[in-house]
């Protein structure tokens, strides 16, 4: 009888290390799934940084020129800009 119970209990054993083992197998996969994920935002990061930081160069530059009417047209034409794109999503 003891014997029997014993085998019992290792089948129960063996088969919970079975999904054990396919558990951490799955774990790992996703892990490694999301570890390339972030690695390209990471990436795709950094050239948003890089174009925006040309954009913050040429802002700079625009404003640094003290044209008041280079001002007033890229004034002017950002609240244009916003008006349309405004009246289009409504």
């Amino acid at each position: 009888m003891d014997e029997q119970e014993n085998e019992k209990a290792m089948d129960g054993l063996q088969d919970r290390v079975n999904l054990l083992k396919r558990l951490s197998g799955d774990i790992h996969e996703e892990v490694d799934t999301h570890n390339r994920m972030l690695d390209r935002m990471g990436n795709d990061m950094d050239s948003s940084r890089g174009v925006l930081s040309g954009t913050m160069d040429k802002f700079k530059m625009v404003f640094e020129t003290k044209s008041s009417q280079r001002m007033f047209t890229l004034v002017a034409s950002f609240v244009v800009l916003f008006l349309v794109v405004y009246f289009l999503t409504r």
